[in-house]
C-alpha cells in the first residue's frame, strides 16, 4: 500500500502561501526546494494546491498584438516626425496610417503643430464618415483637447499607447524608420514647401509601388500607377520616382 503524505500543519501551509505570495517568479519546484533548506517535505503536487489560493489567475483577455492582429482593419496609427532642415530649424511631418494595407491615409508638414492644426489633419483625413473605429497614438502633448473632440465626434476611439514604449505603435514607427531611409536621408531639406513636396512625392511611392514585407509583398494601393500584368514576355520599363532615388517597374502596356 502506498503511504499518505504526512498532514501539513497549519505553519507549514501559511509559509507555502507566504513564499508563493512574496517570490512571483517561483514555481512549485522551486517553493520545494526552499522548504527543504528548512527540512520540510512536502510534495510539488500540494504545493501547487496551496499556490493557486493565492496566486489567481490574471483576467482573461487579448494581449496588444492579439487585439491589432484582429481588429487592423478598423485600426489607424499616427505620428509626428521631427525633421530639422538644413539650417537646424524644426520641422514636422504628422502622418496617419492603416494598419491593415499599410496605406498612407493622411500626411501633412508644419513648423508650428499646435492642437488645433493637429485636429484639423484628423478633420481632412476623416472626410465624408470615412474613418476607422480607433485610432493609435502617443502621449505626445501635441495631441490636445481639440484633437480628442474631433475624434470623438466622429466617432473614433483614441488608444494612447504607455509612456516609452514604440513598439505598441510599431507599424507606425516602422514607417517613419522608412521615410528616413528612403527618402528624407537623401536630400537636403531647405524650407516647409519643399519638405511637403517631397513627402507628397514619397506617400504615392509607397502607396502605390512599393511592396511590403508586412502585407506579403502587397502593395497598398495596387494597380493605379501600375499597367496590368499582361504576359510575362511584355517588355518591363521602369518609371522613376523621387527624381530617380527609386523606380517602379512595370510591364509594358
Amino acid at each position: 500500500a502506498h503511504s499518505r503524505e504526512p498532514r501539513l500543519s497549519l505553519e507549514t501551509i501559511a509559509l507555502i502561501k507566504e513564499m508563493a505570495a512574496n517570490n512571483r517568479l517561483w514555481g512549485a519546484e522551486r517553493i520545494r526546494g526552499e522548504l527543504l533548506k528548512l527540512d520540510i517535505r512536502v510534495s510539488k503536487r500540494t504545493i501547487q494546491k496551496h499556490m493557486k489560493l493565492v496566486r489567481l489567475k490574471r483576467p482573461g483577455g487579448q494581449n496588444w498584438a492579439t487585439f491589432l492582429h484582429n481588429h487592423a482593419a478598423e485600426i489607424w496609427a499616427c505620428d509626428f516626425l521631427h525633421i530639422p532642415d538644413l539650417f537646424f530649424r524644426s520641422l514636422f511631418a504628422f502622418f496617419i496610417i492603416d494598419l491593415k494595407s499599410r496605406k498612407v491615409i493622411h500626411m501633412n508638414v508644419t513648423r508650428s503643430p499646435t492642437d488645433s492644426w493637429v485636429a484639423q489633419q484628423l478633420r481632412e483625413a476623416t472626410p465624408y464618415g470615412e474613418k476607422p473605429r480607433y485610432l493609435i497614438r502617443d502621449n505626445d502633448s501635441k495631441f490636445g483637447s481639440s484633437f480628442a473632440h474631433v475624434a470623438t465626434t466622429s466617432g473614433i476611439k483614441v488608444l494612447r499607447t504607455p509612456y516609452r514604449t514604440p513598439r505598441a505603435n510599431a507599424i507606425c514607427e516602422r514607417f517613419l524608420g522608412s521615410v528616413r531611409r528612403e527618402c528624407l536621408d537623401n536630400f537636403l531639406i531647405l524650407h516647409e514647401k519643399q519638405c511637403y513636396r517631397l513627402l507628397k512625392a514619397y506617400v504615392v511611392y509607397f502607396n502605390h509601388a512599393r511592396p511590403h514585407q508586412g502585407i506579403q509583398q502587397q502593395i497598398p494601393v495596387p494597380s493605379v500607377l501600375s499597367a496590368p500584368l499582361r504576359n510575362s514576355r511584355d517588355r518591363v520599363i521602369s518609371v522613376p520616382m523621387l527624381g530617380g532615388l527609386h523606380h517602379d517597374y512595370q510591364r509594358a502596356a
